[in-house]
């Protein structure tokens, strides 16, 4: 993934959600998807958040590795704590993992309470990806 200005602070957190053993490629290329719907490049991105069953999968920790940024992980409490800000509920994904939500969910979890959400969820075969902006103190 190529990146944008390296002077420009990193203020986008790419969620990422998908299915047990979900292919790397597959989830690498999604993620470049969500990130050229929010016209950003890999630059811009603090980190990738997700939900913390899906810390041991190998596509999510690849994409970070390839963006070189941390992966933060919120527990499925935390991220339905989220719901009210979500673009996509799903009462499908609710019975699953136990929130409405992984990607814009964890997204929005990272960048913080005054986050807001400029790509909500997008899907491939076997995942989902949300962009969320963090909005500094004077913005």
């Amino acid at each position: 993934m190529t990146g944008s200005s390296t002077d420009r602070a990193r203020l986008y957190v790419l969620g990422l959600g998908c299915e047990r053993g979900a292919d790397a490629a597959e989830i690498s290329a999604l993620a470049r998807q969500a990130l050229e719907a929010a016209a950003i490049g890999a630059d811009d991105v603090a980190a990738i958040a997700s939900i913390d069953s899906r810390r041991e999968e190998r596509a999510i920790r690849a994409v970070a590795e390839e963006l070189g940024v941390a992966v933060s992980f919120f527990t499925a409490a935390r991220l339905e704590e989220e719901t009210p800000r979500i673009k996509n509920p799903s009462a499908i994904v609710f019975a699953r993992v136990g929130c409405h939500g992984v990607a814009e969910s964890a997204a929005l979890a990272a960048a913080g309470a005054e986050a807001e959400l400029v790509v909500p969820k997008i899907k491939s075969a076997h995942a989902t990806a949300a962009v969320a902006r963090m909005l500094l103190q004077k913005e």
